[in-house]
């Protein structure tokens, strides 16, 4: 079982709904069509290289449930998955981070931003 985060480059939704559409939106666009596959931003690949700096990919007690977080982006958004063992340290940690880099880090199974 994983639980999962999105973090994407953008301007700021003003609400939770405003959030899931733009969510769906980037996902069904840029992580679910056959043409997704593409590099990810700037911003977006410097936020996955100090996320694995603090949880390196090689690390056997690695809280990711993917093994590499930039399979997972695509220009200005990356899905994380994390064994939900460890989501509440982690998540806390990736939202804290996107904010640090200016990104927007929203739930997807509570349909809400992380402040």
């Amino acid at each position: 079982m994983s639980y999962d985060l999105a973090v994407w480059d953008g301007e700021r939704p003003l609400h939770d709904y405003e959030a899931g559409s733009a969510f769906d939106e980037l996902y069904e666009r840029y992580l679910d069509s056959e043409d997704a596959a593409v590099s990810p931003s700037p911003r977006i690949e410097a936020y996955v290289d100090a996320l694995v700096e603090r949880y390196p990919e090689d690390d056997h007690d690695s809280p990711r449930a993917s093994p590499l977080v930039l399979d997972e982006a695509s220009r200005p958004i990356v899905y994380l998955l994390m064994s939900y063992s460890r989501a509440e340290e982690v998540s806390e940690y990736a939202a804290a981070l996107a904010r640090e880099y200016g990104l927007i880090c929203f739930d997807p199974q509570r349909k809400t931003l992380w402040s």
